[in-house]
């Protein structure tokens, strides 16, 4: 059988839009395939969220659907599965599945609707869909297909570390004589997770003895990056076509040429991170109709990454830095700043703030007492981020343009951030990259030649909120902070186990209560894309006003 697997870009809630792309798709390859398949949700995009709350926006899907099967009714001998939300005739506790929609000749041949709802990290599905029954294969050109959604493929034991399901769905339809599996998927990317998904898939058509068939979205959805990478697996387990990262595309594969064996390596995991990070900024913006991003450049590496990250995302002609040295910035941050600017392309505006800073600690001088007299105390240091954030926020409110926050994960983290200044902005690029990851990452933006200056990347850490100070003044070595944050955030282990584990037992303490008192921050902030298994916003959901222990 021919098959066309559409690794598509949906837009959430834009209905129209997907199906003009199902429309041009079927016009330009249904004479020559089999079966087209689409992704999940793929009429309405994913995550839809509370849209599927709206009456009105139900109402829209189910007149996509009749214009599908319109489509579909010019092409009688092709095939099409398209992810969509569908009515749960029964009522049930949503009164909606999330389906794969099977048609041909304009008609319903057969509906499989998701049986595994996730409910953890950043999904909640059983928020908005019913569970059905039992599945059943779907005979079609002599093939008997078995169709699956997601996560209904996400139960092979080992093959990663997220929930274990009692149902398998594909090996129930194995069970009744499927031939093949299809599946449609919206999985976002983080890291690690391509090669999870290869091993799962080669696990089921190789226990399974049936070829298998993955298809998933591409493209940024708010926080969430979606890398595409749909493949097709032979009934060996071996992969014989991949389709590429981060990008649309659409292949038809000969099910026939099953055997075929292709050289396939996951992604570098450096260059898919940034790639994802590029990828999340271009469609924030083009999705919320921006079209130019405004940054603060201190002349530190953070600033840096995120400053390369949106010229590659939107091109460096609809990227202006700032750079707003106060009393206590060195020369070499305006220089270094100048000369990354340079390299990529980019207007730089240099706006000196230490006069208005002034102005700001003469008036408050005489409303509020100082602990000491030498010291810049840290409401002192905060008034320079802040005014910071509101000279970046006056050129995003005159011009429109989207201010991109740069503050990293560890820092994040621990609450080594502004409230109103450094956390202002739209979009938060790198608050899921942890700063050891920060530097790999001008690692890799620099791999063809020097984009970010070396001297930004050998610098030592500074706020430069004050006279000669360090990051590591007030935070643990980034190395050990790392590595505190992946096993607390993201493994869940508890103080104690960490300290176990060869750290001091203090510094532990330290970081594990600093997450916590922090809550109150990372829920203003704006939202960040999610590139690691633990990200802070949709998939971290902690009280503020709480009690508990480390």
């Amino acid at each position: 059988m021919r098959i066309t697997m559409a690794q598509l870009n949906p837009t959430v809630g834009d209905v129209d839009s997907s199906v003009e792309s199902i429309r041009g798709v079927m016009a330009k390859y249904a004479n020559e395939t089999d079966l087209v398949v689409f992704p999940e949700l793929f009429i309405c995009g994913y995550p839809p969220r509370d849209l599927l709350e709206k009456r009105s926006f139900r109402g829209r899907i189910k007149r996509a659907l009749a214009q599908i099967f319109e489509i579909s009714a010019g092409y009688p001998t092709t095939g099409m599965i398209v992810g969509a939300p569908t009515e749960n005739k029964d009522g049930g506790l949503n009164g909606l599945y999330n389906s794969a929609v099977f048609v041909c000749a304009g008609k319903v041949i057969g509906v499989a609707n998701k049986r595994l709802l996730p409910v953890y990290d950043v999904f909640d599905e059983r928020r908005y869909f019913d569970t059905s029954g039992d599945p059943d294969v779907i005979e079609f050109k002599g093939e008997r297909i078995g169709v699956t959604i997601c996560e209904d493929m996400w139960n092979i034991p080992g093959a990663w570390s997220g929930k274990r399901y009692t149902d398998d769905p594909v090996a129930e339809l194995a069970k009744k004589g499927a031939t093949m599996i299809v599946n449609i998927s919206a999985s976002p990317f983080c890291d690690g997770k391509e090669k999870a998904r290869c091993d799962i898939i080669s696990a089921h058509a190789r226990n399974n003895g049936i070829p298998f068939v993955f298809v998933n979205q591409v493209g940024g959805n708010d926080e969430l990056v979606f890398d595409g990478r749909s493949m097709f697996f032979g009934s060996d387990g071996v992969p014989a076509e991949v389709l590429p990262a981060f990008e649309e595309k659409v292949l038809t594969i000969d099910t026939g040429t099953e055997k075929r064996i292709i050289r396939y390596i996951p992604q570098d995991k450096m260059l898919a991170v940034k790639n994802a990070l590029v990828l999340g900024i271009r469609d924030y913006m083009r999705k919320c109709g921006f079209q130019k991003a405004v940054i603060g450049l201190s002349g530190g590496i953070d600033s840096a990454v995120t400053c390369a990250l949106a010229a590659e995302a939107i091109g460096s002609s609809n990227v202006t830095a700032v750079t707003m040295p106060s009393g206590y910035s060195s020369p070499e941050s305006e220089a270094y700043s100048r000369k990354l600017a340079e390299n990529l392309g980019i207007d730089l505006r240099i706006i000196p703030i230490k006069d208005i800073y002034n102005d700001y600690i003469c008036l408050l001088d005489k409303e509020i007492d100082r602990l000491g007299t030498e010291d810049v105390e840290v409401y002192m240091q905060n008034i320079q981020a802040r005014i910071r954030g509101n000279i970046l926020m006056a050129f995003s409110n005159r011009y429109g343009w989207l201010l991109l926050t740069t503050g990293n994960k560890s820092e994040m983290a621990v609450g080594y951030c502004t409230l109103y200044g450094d956390m202002a902005g739209g979009l938060a690029v790198i608050s899921d990259v942890p700063k050891t990851m920060v530097y790999g990452l001008a690692a890799q933006i620099n791999r063809a030649g020097e984009v970010i200056p070396r001297e930004i990347i050998e610098r030592v850490p500074s706020a430069e909120l004050k006279p000669g100070q360090t990051d590591q003044d007030t935070l643990p070595e980034y190395g050990v902070l790392d590595d505190i944050l992946a096993l607390y955030l993201e493994e869940g282990y508890p103080a104690s186990e960490i300290a176990e584990k060869g750290y001091d037992p203090g510094t532990v303490k330290w970081v594990i209560e600093a997450v916590r008192k922090n809550e109150y921050k990372r829920k203003q902030a704006p939202p960040g894309l999610k590139v690691t298994t633990k990200a802070f916003g949709t998939g971290r959901r902690m009280p503020i006003a709480a009690r508990y222990g480390h």
